[in-house]
C-alpha cells in the first residue's frame, strides 16, 4: 500500500504580539518543514466508516487528529466513502514540532484527492483551521511566514540549513504555556524583512524551562555548539548549521544522557503539488 509524507516543523522564530478577546494568542512565527516524517497510508472503504489501523497509545480514535480530519473532511464534502488510516510515528509528541497537525494535514490533502472531492488548497486550509491553528501550514505547502494564530501564511525562501533537534524527556501540554502568567504576550509585531537579518526568539521559551527544567538544560548544551531556540511551546529545542557536516559534529558531541536527531531543511512539503 501506497504511504505519503507527514513532516515535521520547526519554528524559526515565534513571537506573541497579542491577544484576540476569545483568548487566542496572537503570534507571528516562520514555519520550516524539515525531512523528519511521520508516515500514512489510506485505504478507500465503500462504507462511511473511519477505521484506524494502528491507534496511538493512550488517544482515544474520537481525538486522534487524523480521525477528525476524516470525519471533517467527509462531512464537508457529504463524502459517503470511508478509510482506514494507518500510521507510522517517528514525529516525537509533545514536542512542538507539530506531528499530530501534520498527520492531519496530510489526511485532509490525500483523502481530497482518492475521495475525489476536487476541493482546493485554500479551502481545504479553512477546513484545517477548524483542526487547529497550525494544521493550516502544513496544507499550504510551503515554508511561512505565519500571523494570526498561525492561520495567516505567506511563502518565504529559505536558505539550505541543517538542524541538530534535541528532546527532552518531557512532554509540553500547550496549553500549559500559553496560560502561564508571566508569558510575554505584548512583543512588538516584525516585517517579514526582519526576520531575513536575523531578528526574532520564541517568546514561549522562557516559560517552557521554568517549568520544566529539562528543557533549560538541552538549551544551555546546544548554546554551545550553536544559537538555539525552542520550537513551538517545547519541548524539542534546536540549532541551525549551514552544512550537515556542521551539523554532525556538534550530534557527535551529544552527552549519553541526552537524545536528539538531524534533520535537513525542506523547501516545500513533500504533498505540496499532490
Amino acid at each position: 500500500m501506497k504511504t505519503y509524507s507527514a513532516p515535521a516543523k520547526l519554528n524559526l522564530f515565534l513571537h506573541v504580539v497579542g491577544r484576540r478577546e476569545d483568548g487566542y494568542h496572537l503570534l507571528q512565527t516562520v514555519f520550516r518543514y524539515v525531512d523528519l516524517c511521520d508516515r500514512l497510508s489510506f485505504e478507500i472503504l465503500d462504507s462511511a466508516e473511519i477505521l484506524l489501523s494502528n491507534p496511538v497509545p493512550g488517544v482515544p480514535p474520537e481525538t486522534d487528529l487524523c480521525f477528525r480530519a476524516a470525519r471533517l473532511l467527509q462531512e464537508e464534502g457529504k463524502c459517503r466513502l470511508g478509510a482506514r488510516i494507518g500510521l507510522e510515528k517517528k514525529i516525537p509528541m509533545g514536542g512542538g514540532l507539530g506531528g499530530g497537525s501534520s498527520d492531519a494535514a496530510t489526511t485532509l490533502i490525500v483523502l481530497n484527492r482518492l475521495w475525489k472531492l476536487d476541493f482546493s488548497r485554500e479551502r481545504l486550509q479553512e477546513i484545517a483551521l477548524k483542526l487547529g491553528a497550525d494544521v493550516p501550514f502544513f496544507v499550504f505547502g510551503e515554508n511561512a511566514f505565519a500571523e494570526g494564530i498561525g492561520e495567516k501564511l505567506l511563502p518565504v525562501s529559505l536558505e539550505p540549513a541543517w538542524y541538530l533537534v534535541l528532546v527532552p524527556p518531557v512532554s509540553i501540554p500547550t496549553a500549559a504555556i500559553f496560560s502561564a502568567k508571566e508569558l510575554t504576550r505584548n512583543t512588538n509585531p516584525i516585517r517579514i524583512s526582519d526576520f531575513s537579518i536575523g531578528a526574532g526568539r520564541n517568546d514561549l521559551e522562557a516559560v517552557a524551562c521554568g517549568l520544566y527544567p529539562a528543557v533549560a538544560a538541552h538549551l544551555s548544551w546546544l548554546n554551545r555548539h550553536g544559537k538555539a531556540r525552542m520550537t513551538g511551546s517545547g519541548s524539542c529545542v534546536f540549532a541551525e548549521f549551514p552544512t550537515e557536516l556542521e551539523a554532525r559534529k556538534a550530534f557527535d558531541a551529544l552527552p549519553d544522557s541526552m537524545q536528539g536527531f538531524l534533520a535537513r531543511g525542506l523547501d516545500h512539503h513533500p504533498l505540496k503539488d499532490f
